[in-house]
């Protein structure tokens, strides 16, 4: 019943603007916005209703409203060119039927990234009622928009052309006009795609690699408004795809931080991508704790190329056939830009006669990042992979300390030798050989390296 009401309210809070902290786009003469659902039209609600909105490098400040079925059968959206490629933004759920506020963000976004044609599917309406209601009639939405994809198709524009990107349950939106389209066009990103009531779900009724020629998908909350299994040919999953650094985990917290904040993410983090501060980058690895203990160091897989989340080059693997499902894994900063660098720290101890604790930091200015490992007495070597806002080659210093016990008496801590390496692994590593870390007295060794 608790739980009930806590997804009640999460739902609540999700509709609202201000949760985003995105302020309301103010709409002038002429230009369109997404609609909001009435109260009074919630309760009467009999159809979908789905319109268009158009924007352009031509009208980037100004979006242009249309329905499919004004359009004749030979007549284009205005300003769209078939010559270009297209974004369609799908957006999910919308409980009580505000609009999502992000919307124009992300378009403008896109646009300033590339020369495209952006297309916002707004179906406020139709996802502006019970969940269970809404997912059962999502596939009317798909059907609708492949009517207008169809029209477009005829007038030049080629399905490869077309790239969808569907946030929660607008990526099964996307996923099921990809599957009308029998997979063939160009490129679904699934941001945070919903888990509720897809889990189980058979692919046909669900986002799968067979959907389009490329299939990614950003996983930041699959243990609960998202999905846990892979369901593209590349799947992030973002601090292990559950909780997510900076969003509060205390039920004290605003709603919104203890319940929606880490479902959002992957739009975030993907908007974050598009404005191209820095790469994220991500590791193909089995699982998250394979991934923090070192144990996937390379992006063989994808010969050598790591992905990254955006729409760089490598956003869309080039080796092929790519392979599907492939779980990749990566970490975060708590606030935009996102961007962590992955260093390895391997460290071998001689044999310990009974069990210890190691603290680790990294240094850089003021950017401290800091590790414990407990040490067993039946193992030698240990790997772990550390999170640093700056790269390996930029970081001034490693300290260690041999943190002991408040009541009982630790030995010193015999180094053998610790080692950094920037992953994916492609140079040597960074190695200092046979050193004590005395209890409670900090091991200190600055780093001279300059990254080219």
């Amino acid at each position: 019943m608790l739980w009930g009401y806590t997804i009640i309210c999460a739902l609540a809070l999700y509709i609202r603007s201000e949760v985003l902290g995105v302020a309301e786009r103010q709409v002038d003469d002429g230009c369109a916005d997404l609609t909001n659902t009435t109260w009074q039209q919630y309760r009467q609600r009999t159809e979908l209703q789905v319109r268009y909105l158009l924007l352009t490098r031509n009208n980037l400040e100004c979006a242009r409203a249309f329905r499919q079925e004004s359009l004749s059968k030979t007549q284009l959206p205005p300003d769209f060119n078939t010559s270009l490629m297209s974004k369609v933004i799908v957006h999910g759920y919308r409980a009580m039927g505000s609009k999502p506020s992000w919307v124009m963000e992300l378009a403008q976004d896109l646009l300033r990234v590339e020369d495209v044609n952006v297309l916002i599917v707004d179906w406020v309406y139709g996802a502006s009622f019970a969940y269970n209601l809404v997912v059962e009639s999502y596939k009317e939405v798909s059907v609708q928009i492949s009517v207008l994809i169809n029209q477009l198709q005829k007038q030049g524009s080629k399905l490869e052309s077309f790239h969808f990107i569907g946030i929660s349950l607008g990526a099964h939106v996307a996923g099921f006009v990809g599957t009308l389209f029998e997979g063939k066009i160009g490129r679904i990103t699934a941001l945070d795609p919903a888990g509720p009531m897809f889990k189980k779900a058979d692919t046909f009724d669900r986002l799968d690699p067979s959907d389009a020629k490329f299939v990614d998908a950003i996983h930041t909350d699959s243990d609960y408004f998202g999905i846990s299994i892979p369901v593209g040919h590349i799947d992030f999953f973002v601090n292990g795809g559950n909780d997510q650094t900076g969003c509060a985990r205390s039920r004290f917290a605003s709603m919104y931080s203890y319940v929606i904040c880490d479902h959002m993410r992957a739009l975030h983090v993907y908007m974050s991508a598009l404005k191209g501060s820095c790469a994220l980058t991500a590791l193909p690895c089995t699982s998250y704790e394979d991934f923090l203990m070192g144990k996937c160091v390379d992006c063989n897989v994808f010969k050598g190329t790591c992905p990254t989340i955006g729409l760089s080059e490598n956003s869309g693997i080039t080796v092929s056939p790519v392979p599907k499902e492939q779980k990749v894994f990566l970490t975060t900063t708590s606030s935009a830009p996102f961007c962590a660098h992955h260093i390895l720290l391997e460290l071998d101890v001689a044999p310990l006669d009974k069990s210890a604790e190691m603290g680790l930091t990294l240094v850089k200015g003021n950017q401290k990042v800091e590790k414990r490992l407990r040490l067993q007495t039946d193992t030698t070597v240990y790997r772990t992979v550390l999170a640093h806002q700056a790269p390996l080659c930029e970081i001034d210093s490693i300290a260690l300390r041999n943190t002991g016990a408040r009541f009982y008496r630790q030995a010193n801590v015999h180094v053998r030798s610790v080692c950094l390496s920037q992953l994916p692994r492609c140079e040597t590593p960074l190695c200092v050989n046979k050193f004590d870390v005395r209890r409670g007295a900090p091991w200190l060794h600055d780093f001279v390296q300059v990254c080219n």
